[in-house]
């Protein structure tokens, strides 16, 4: 009886082990500059993806993370900046948006529209995060770095700086491969 259980237990265990290493499936969202942004277009690279907001105490992140895009874009690096007011901390217009960061920092990595990313109108990039990995943004400037085969490999929360020690070394782990 006790092997049986054990060997349930494994093959559960095993199972939920797999789905929790999933490429990401082409999910698309909205570019804020028009037309779409594909998730396998970015296939073979590294990418950051960053629930962002303009009114947020951090906000200045956007800084560090044109700084991380800026470094490393040339060796297969994209940053994915997702505007999202579910923290009532973004603008709900993609144009005052758009004209925010590039002002103010000078942002020229992909953007996407304002995007739900938690809640019941959440992405479906998003609702997927949350069904395969039980992950889902805390607040704004919650970070998930994909490798270049489309699996997850980390989620930084909000206090993360995008130029910490931490995810510039899973940066590179990524890019080197």
């Amino acid at each position: 009886m006790y092997k049986i259980l054990g060997a349930l237990f494994l093959i559960v265990s095993l199972g939920e082990a797999l789905s929790a290493n999933l490429p990401i499936p082409d999910f698309s969202f909205n570019s804020i500059d028009g037309g779409i942004i594909h998730l396998n277009d970015y296939h073979g690279k590294t990418v950051l993806i960053s629930n962002t907001a303009s009114k947020c105490g951090f906000t200045g992140q956007y800084e560090g993370l044109q700084k991380l895009y800026d470094k490393y874009s040339s060796e297969g690096l994209v940053v994915l900046g997702i505007p999202s007011a579910n923290f009532h901390q973004e603008y709900k217009d993609n144009g005052r948006v758009k004209d925010f960061c590039t002002v103010n920092f000078g942002i020229n990595f992909p953007m996407t529209e304002v995007t739900d990313v938690i809640g019941l109108h959440a992405h479906p990039f998003y609702r997927w995060l949350l069904s395969e990995y039980n992950y889902r943004p805390r607040w704004n400037f919650s970070k998930i770095l994909i490798g270049p085969d489309g699996r997850v490999l980390d989620t930084f929360g909000t206090t993360v700086r995008p130029g910490s020690t931490k995810i510039e070394k899973a940066i590179l782990r990524s890019i080197k491969k």
